[in-house]
């Protein structure tokens, strides 16, 4: 028999023993979930991918993709069943009493309309105001969020917008109607981190100020320490622990929780340096420019400059950290090196030949000996070939391997990241951490020199980023490739890295070794990015919980846990 339970209106939110399952096969998604979410405060919903959090979140919203059907439990905001609520007073609901930002705004915002028309909507529908209080409030909502020139963004469409301005439009549209509760999903998963922390600021501001409670939906531990009042913790569509936070990332009690604690990124010893002649990767004074906008029929705005006669080396079996925020130039500059994107003036040496200058058999050669891992592994696997044709692909070009010297590379290949049984799949059959894990394959099947893995575990959550993360150390010093890893999340950057190189605007504002960046900043702008990285700095025993002993401050001076959670 059930316990008895609190009545639902002590709470804004209350959802009793919640069950979903796939419609026909009845393949549960969620079962018997069940949590509140109080007045103002602050709930994370944690938990890997697939684990039921956004299919949870859409069923309190009654938007459940077609297909997934609630079986059970129930609903209840303020005490009132949504269950028992027709089509017309779900749209009612829907924004005056809850909000949701969803995980990526461009395909929240409709890329037709402009900002202006999709931010007044919500108003018209669910107010009587006149169009220009209408216009006043958007305007105003969004200097609340920081975005410059208010007036000229609602006259502009979404496309013009970064990641993260077009997430702050998002927030500023569902605000303004001021919800009762906000289910914010994954707000900040491809957000770099200055960014990041400027959305979640504004969030935490703005529901303080309108008295909205939170739902975040995250696989961040990091943000849970640094936001959240409490924590559901989710597996395999179950509820398998809840809690305030710092009981619950401290002291965790499941074995799942103290999964998910262990698979945060830690840095490990460093390498000693590999004294090599002649760096394997030189770049002197390269400058990359990107057309200007036309102006008019015959004319242009000027060139924007990406890359900023810049300088950088990258030694043999060494990895490179690359960070920076959004637009920094981390890509183009990866891809410049690699001749994938024009460069204006500079020098790419390999091995100390000039590749910006070389004959088309010499370039050839040089590609060969270069490989790039991309950030969505879904977008740059053939959906038609299978994981052994796709590792495969690259030995077309090393005419001494017959095909049966090509199939055992791909299979010793397979082995080494574990997905030796999986060869005949196809990629929509295989998770993210499986796709991610076969582009890595791909990449290393032609023992290249040099890899450039651009953001490779940013859109994975923590278990399988670990997975991923530690699989690349152990390839990387099993064949000695040299590595410019490029991200925006500190925390794998730390683990992983040799030496740290910041970019701002274009240019590297500070370089130097994993330890010396991390512990003693010398830049303005690696301070600020460093602050803004939610960690969880050093883990607590239970019984130094128990006592409410405080962590100190991390060096960089961001709060860790618990003191990011008292401020």
């Amino acid at each position: 028999m059930r316990a008895a339970e609190p009545p639902a209106a002590a709470h804004v939110l209350s959802v009793r023993h919640l069950d979903l399952a796939v419609q026909g096969s009845g393949h549960p998604i969620v079962q018997d979930l069940s949590f509140d979410v109080r007045p103002g405060e602050f709930l994370a919903v944690v938990g890997e991918s697939g684990s039921g959090k956004t299919m949870a979140a859409r069923a309190i919203l009654r938007l459940l993709p077609p297909g997934i059907v609630q079986t059970g439990g129930s609903v209840q905001l303020d005490g009132t069943d949504l269950g028992g609520l027709d089509a017309a007073s779900m749209r009612a609901l829907r924004g005056p009493g809850i909000g949701m930002v969803f995980q990526e705004p461009m395909v929240s915002l409709n890329p037709v309309h402009r900002i202006g028309d999709q931010m007044a909507e919500g108003l018209r529908m669910h107010t009587k105001l006149s169009a220009a209080e209408i216009r006043r409030r958007c305007i105003d909502m969004l200097r609340r969020v920081q975005i410059d020139d208010p007036e000229r963004c609602l006259g502009a469409h979404p496309h013009a917008f970064s990641g993260g301005m077009r997430q702050r439009i998002m927030l500023a549209s569902v605000m303004l109607l001021q919800p009762r509760l906000l289910i914010a999903d994954e707000p900040t998963t491809a957000l770099d981190n200055l960014s990041q922390r400027e959305v979640m600021d504004l969030m935490v501001a703005l529901a303080r100020d309108q008295g909205t409670a939170v739902l975040l939906i995250t696989h961040n531990l990091g943000l849970v320490g640094r936001y959240a009042q409490r924590a559901v913790v989710m597996e395999k569509g179950r509820l398998v622990e809840t809690g305030d936070v710092p009981q619950i990332l401290v002291a965790p009690r499941e074995a799942y929780t103290r999964k998910l604690v262990d698979a945060l990124p830690r840095r490990t010893a460093a390498k000693p340096p590999v004294a090599t002649p002649t760096p394997l990767i030189q770049v002197r004074g390269l400058t990359v420019s990107y057309p200007g906008a036309r102006a008019g029929l015959l004319r242009r705005h000027p060139p924007q400059r990406v890359i900023d006669t810049l300088d950088l080396d990258i030694d043999t079996g060494e990895t490179v950290a690359l960070v920076g925020g959004s637009g920094s130039g981390k890509t183009t500059l990866g891809r410049a090196i690699l001749r994938l994107a024009p460069a204006q003036s500079g020098r790419i040496l390999f091995r100390g030949v000039d590749i910006r200058n070389v004959g088309s058999g010499a370039l050839h050669a040089f590609r060969l000996a270069c490989q790039l891992v991309f950030q969505d592994p879904f977008s740059s696997l053939d959906p038609r070939m299978r994981v052994a044709q796709i590792v495969a692909e690259p030995l077309r070009h090393l005419p001494e391997l017959d095909a049966k010297a090509c199939a055992r590379r791909v299979h010793e290949m397979l082995d080494e990241v574990g997905l030796a049984a999986l060869g005949q799949r196809f990629p929509h059959e295989l998770s993210g951490g499986q796709r991610q894990r076969v582009a890595i394959a791909r990449a290393l099947v032609r023992r290249p020199a040099f890899v450039v893995a651009d953001e490779p575990v940013s859109a994975l959550d923590m278990t399988i980023q670990a997975q991923v993360l530690q699989l690349f150390q152990d390839l990387q010093a099993h064949h000695g490739f040299a590595c410019l890893f490029i991200s925006h999340d500190l925390a794998a950057v730390e683990q992983i890295a040799d030496r740290v190189v910041v970019m701002e605007r274009g240019r590297i504002v500070e370089q130097g070794s994993r330890d010396a960046v991390f512990d003693r900043p010398q830049h303005a702008y690696t301070r600020a990015l460093l602050a803004a990285t939610p960690r969880l700095g050093t883990v607590l025993t239970a019984a130094e919980a128990a006592e409410g002993s405080a962590l100190s401050e991390a060096a960089d001076g961001s709060p860790s846990l618990p003191a990011a959670l008292a401020a």
